[in-house]
């Protein structure tokens, strides 16, 4: 589908750009949140008129962003999970916990989808990632995943911890922008006929 986009959109394009989406994206996401419109002749005309008025939001949105940029660097973000003896998480940190996290620590109010998390955080440690305020406003966060209080501290301090044979480090990855793509699962029924055979 083809669109034109109301505003800066990472990755797709700039206020005014006219770009070939696939359908659902357009209109489960672009289109109902007002980021886009269908390229049409009427879109194309009031779009022109529009102009001025979606530029200057765009820039106000910039500029608010630019604004918490140092309440989300200066932001703690601790957070207590439980955990096993080797320190993988039962269940995950997601977007939608940092969020959570940011608008109670911060009081920055952002959409899950604006936390550039690759994959959920799924065990103990220190994590670097980014959140985008704005599309042209990134800010880098540190996040502490641990059990308690006290390994939090001992993780900001830089020690590490140790959970069995397995030692954690001060940043033990860096959780990366880009979502993980994991490899389709085999049938297993399917896989043990081949074996029979």
């Amino acid at each position: 589908m083809k669109v034109i986009l109301t505003e800066k959109i990472t990755k797709l394009g700039n206020i005014g750009d006219t770009v070939e989406v696939k359908t659902g994206f357009a209109r489960n996401y672009l289109l109902p949140n007002g980021k886009a419109m269908r390229f049409t002749r009427e879109n194309v005309a009031l779009f022109e008129a529009k102009k001025a008025e979606l530029t200057a939001r765009q820039e106000a949105a910039k500029k608010n962003a630019e604004a918490n940029v140092d309440a989300v660097k200066n932001a703690k973000l601790h957070m207590i999970r439980q955990a096993g003896d080797t320190g993988q998480l039962y269940g995950s940190v997601s977007t939608r916990d940092i969020a959570r996290m940011l608008k109670e620590v911060a009081n920055v109010s952002i959409e899950s989808a604006q936390v550039m998390l690759g994959a959920p955080i799924k065990s103990v440690g220190a994590f670097d990632t980014t959140i985008a305020l704005h599309p042209d406003v990134i800010v880098p966060v540190k996040i502490y995943v641990a059990q308690t209080q006290d390994e939090i501290d001992a993780l900001v301090a830089g020690k590490s911890l140790t959970f069995g044979t397995k030692k954690v480090e001060e940043v033990e990855e860096e959780v990366v922008a880009e979502p993980a793509v994991e490899a389709p699962v085999a049938d297993e029924a399917a896989a043990e006929t081949t074996d029979a055979e």
